[in-house]
């Protein structure tokens, strides 16, 4: 399966994505990744990763539409047939959910619906709650309300902080992430298999 990833910041999900599944020897491909930012971290990445790569803002378009028809001109060009999610901090809007629906998925650093929206892992810290974790969910027309996939816990603890916490959040992302979206892959694949009997 052809993957596009889509990030905005450092990108240690995407690294840890790429890892995993060169690692493992599996089929599918990161075919490209693209990025909001043109400053961002994650670029390096991909440049280390040998993925091909766009970045572009939603500044330089008349509007979202516009935006996103010119991502799935991409998409399409490049027969990408997954969208992966790692730290892209804009919503996906209709023009590529319409076009990718049940095929764009998220990760998310709190346990949904719990903590939505930007600062997951700040909010859980800050409303003192004794655990949180992360939700792998598929996207949807609102914020952080698709279908879930999977979720892991972790516990807070009274020695934590929001540092500490993070640190905790960052390394079972990167444990879990790859090995979930390797299980989609398979479920996919499994279903078109079965379409096709």
């Amino acid at each position: 399966m052809k993957i596009a990833v889509f990030a905005s910041g450092n990108g240690s999900n995407f690294q840890a994505l790429v890892d995993y599944f060169r690692e493992n020897k599996l089929p599918d491909t990161f075919e490209w990744l693209f990025c909001d930012q043109p400053n961002a971290f994650v670029l390096e990445r991909a440049e280390k990763l040998h993925v091909p790569f766009h970045f572009f803002s939603p500044k330089e378009f008349s509007s979202k539409r516009e935006y996103e028809e010119k991502i799935l001109e991409i998409l399409v060009e490049k027969e990408i047939e997954l969208i992966v999610l790692a730290g892209y901090m804009r919503i996906i809007g209709p023009t590529l959910l319409n076009a990718y629906e049940s095929r764009i998925i998220n990760i998310h650093p709190s346990l949904l619906p719990d903590f939505p929206g930007l600062h997951g892992i700040r909010d859980a810290f800050a409303a003192e709650v004794k655990e949180t974790g992360i939700t792998i969910h598929y996207i949807d027309k609102g914020i952080d309300t698709g279908p879930i996939i999977h979720q892991e816990t972790i516990e807070i603890t009274k020695e934590d902080t929001l540092d500490s916490l993070e640190a905790k959040i960052h390394q079972i992302e990167h444990q879990t992430y790859p090995k979930i979206i390797e299980a989609v892959i398979k479920e996919m694949q499994k279903v078109e298999e079965e379409k096709n009997d």
